[in-house]
Parts: C-alpha cells; structure tokens; sequence
C-alpha cells in the first residue's frame, strides 16, 4: 500500500511535467532571455519566495553564482531569503510584507531581474517586492500555480509569468525545480554555446 503511493507520486510528478512540457516552453525560454539579457549588461537577479520557494530561490542563486553543470563565470544572483538580521529586523520594525520589498528596493537596479517564486501566487511579501521591482524598473519573472493568482495580474506585459498548471503544492513546487533548472542551463548555452546535456 505505501509503496503503491510512493510510486503514484512518481507517476503524478512525471505526468504533470510531460503535460507542462509544451505549455511551459515558450515562458521558460522568455524567462532566460530576460535573465539573460540582465547579466550580460552586468544585473543580476534578486530571488525570493516562503517556505518551498524560499528554498528553491537559494537554490537558483547557488547554481548561479557558483556554476550549474558547465564551468563558466561567476553570475550574479542573492536570495533574499537568507539574511536572518535583516529579514527579523523588517518584520519586526514594519511587518513581515515588506521583507522582501525592502531589499528590492535597496539592491535593486533598471535592467535587474526579480525573481518571484509562489506556489499560489498570493503571497503578499512576494507581491509587494514586485511593485518595489517595477518601481526600480526591474523586469520580473514568476514562477507560480493554481492560475497565478494575485501575482499573475500584478505582472506587466515585459515580465514572464510561468504559471504550472496544477492546484497541488508539492507538484507546482516539483516543476518550479525543473523550470529554474532549465533557465540556469538556458542561460549556460547562450553564453557557452550548445553542448551535449550531461547523463
């Protein structure tokens, strides 16, 4: 019994991302053009997101700054998410909303990337560090589920949303993994040229 429900997660996760393959292409490729287009004019990406995503936003800025899988130079990208003193000291002088838009606002340039992970698209700091981002004239790209929710009408035209089309948590958070995957070895073979993908 608890096998046959670890292997139906298996099932599940493979089949949403076989039917997301086609659907999600076209905003992932979007999305490594603007990422792409930000480091070479010397941006780099800021990242956030709670919980799950706030995990996968280091994630994205550890391969990114360190390598992915081909060596190259070193990009710029810092999770906001990491910095204990000043996500405490925000939310405790103002409140837990603006732990994100703060540092959007203080690191934040014209020509940066916002990264914005939520698996809802309604949480309300990742909403407020888009407005910071379109204040500083940064393009954003978001990685949400269940329709995009809020985040999804606070984006404009020049931003790229990529919306997994799946209600569950733990599958929108499995294909966000594979789609910031697929933007850090995107962004890779623009810069480096195609190469045989590893085994």
């Amino acid at each position: 019994m608890l096998e046959q429900r670890i292997q139906q997660h298996f099932i599940d996760s493979a089949d949403l991302k076989y039917q997301a393959a086609q659907s999600l292409s076209k905003p992932i490729a979007a999305a490594v053009q603007a990422v792409l287009a930000c480091v070479t004019s010397g941006g780099k990406v800021l990242a956030c997101g709670n919980g799950g995503s706030a995990a996968d936003a280091q994630h994205f800025s550890a391969e990114f700054v360190g390598r992915f899988e081909r060596e190259r130079p070193e990009l710029g990208a810092i999770a906001l998410t990491t910095d204990s003193s000043i996500l405490t000291a925000i939310a405790n002088d103002y409140d837990y909303e603006r732990v994100f838009a703060k540092q959007v606002r203080a690191l934040g340039q014209a020509g940066d990337v916002l990264l914005a992970l939520s698996t809802s698209g309604n949480s309300a700091n990742v909403l407020a560090a888009i407005e910071a981002a379109h204040e500083r004239e940064m393009t954003v790209v978001a990685l949400t589920g269940r329709g995009g929710g809020k985040m999804g009408a606070a984006l404009r035209e020049t931003d790229v949303h990529i919306c997994v089309p799946h209600e569950r948590t733990a599958r929108i958070q499995e294909v966000h993994i594979l789609a910031l995957h697929c933007i850090c070895d995107g962004v890779d073979a623009q810069l480096l040229g195609d190469q045989e993908t590893p085994t």
